[in-house]
């Protein structure tokens, strides 16, 4: 629909400048003009050129050179020709493809219509007609170029701000997703520990309860407990999740290592034999490293609780560079010992503290070993 508008406004204003052109070519005439029928038909072809410069610019202008050049050489001013090549000129310039080709076509036409100017019509080099042709030329051609080079810059923005919201857009998407895997990861170490030993209390506690009923309440009282300490924990990350000028927001200290004796104590009373042995000189640790390791122990005392034949052992090392963990089980027959959620969130664990974990069976051992770079605290 724009197409036709734009058409038909071309032939409207086409079809005006030819019957001004005509009108004025029925006026008396003027020296070095040409022959009323050659005037009359430049004047058509300039108004042809003009009503189809949106569909063919390099023909038309082509043409309109061309003629205009004739009318030159034989002593002629080419009537309306004069007027609507720089327009030509100036619409092939700023659509052309480069600098280089809209200064092409504006060298070309000048060159020779000043050429034509000088060989056909009185008057030296810098006879004001033959300047005006040259200048007015050279000027559309500079023109054109001017506001193609103006729409380049208007589109190489547009394109660095479109580039840059998909950026944004992508980081943004990048972030929930990483977000979505630390809550999920949070939760699941948070969950599957206390929920792990709470099924096995469960189960022991159901087998015993009529043969030694002080044994089931012994199970039932560390299934309060535990219950107790996983609601409290789910609290904490509910609250991070909060928004951080909501005044119920306050949790308690992220946990650490500082906490690894409860947590031994915890899986001792779930039943899990732990021998424990720390090497070197504890230090403070970066937030995300005491985080880290201290989940890594969870879960892999966890796996060895609910896949092992209850008994573990935990090594902590510390170096002034390095903290390492490592925790073995034997592995229990007809137990899975390589897969699962808990894996995969202890190697994130570890890469998000730019370190590395290993997590295999050897022989009949289960081994589980981080290292933890330090950095500097």
């Amino acid at each position: 629909m724009r197409t036709r508008w734009l058409l038909a406004a071309d032939v409207a204003g086409a079809v005006a400048l030819a019957g001004a052109g005509i009108a004025a070519v029925m006026v008396a005439g003027r020296p070095n003009e040409a022959p009323t029928p050659i005037a009359l038909l430049t004047t058509i072809l300039a108004a042809l050129l003009l009503a189809g410069r949106r569909f063919a610019p390099v023909p038309a202008l082509g043409t309109g050179v061309v003629v205009a050049a004739g009318c030159l050489l034989a002593g002629w001013v080419p009537g309306l020709l004069v007027f609507v090549i720089p327009f030509l000129l100036y619409l092939v310039a700023a659509t052309a493809a480069d600098r280089r080709t809209g200064w092409t076509y504006a060298g070309v036409c000048t060159v020779v219509l000043y050429a034509c100017a000088l060989i056909g019509l009185e008057g030296g080099w810098l006879h004001p007609p033959m300047l005006l042709i040259a200048a007015w030329t050279a000027m559309s051609g500079g023109f054109g170029d001017a506001a193609r080079s103006r729409r380049a810059y208007i589109a190489a923005v547009e394109e660095r701000a479109r580039r840059a919201e998909q950026t944004r857009e992508e980081e943004a998407e990048r972030r929930v997703i990483q977000e979505r895997l630390r809550i999920a990861r949070e939760l699941h170490d948070v969950v599957a520990h206390h929920i792990a030993v709470i099924n096995m209390q469960a189960g022991g506690a159901t087998r015993v309860l009529e043969r030694r009923p002080d044994q089931a309440r012994t199970a039932l009282a560390y299934i309060g407990k535990a219950c107790d300490t996983v609601l409290k924990e789910l609290a904490s990350v509910v609250g991070v999740l909060r928004q951080s000028d909501d005044p119920d927001a306050a949790t308690e200290p992220t946990p650490g290592l500082v906490r690894l004796p409860q947590l031994l104590d915890d899986v001792r009373a779930a039943g899990l034999r732990v021998d424990y042995a720390a090497s070197g000189t504890p230090r403070e640790l970066p937030a995300v490293v005491d985080l880290a390791a201290y989940r890594i122990v969870q879960e892999g005392l966890t796996n060895a609780h609910k896949y092992g034949t209850g008994h573990a052992a935990l090594v902590v090392g510390w170096t002034p560079s390095v903290l390492s963990v490592d925790v073995r089980n034997e592995i229990a027959p007809g137990r899975p010992s390589g897969a699962g959620n808990g894996l995969v969130g202890m190697r994130e664990r570890a890469a998000a503290a730019d370190g590395t974990l290993t997590a295999d069976a050897d022989g009949d051992t289960f081994v589980v070993h981080a290292d933890l770079p330090l950095g500097d605290v």
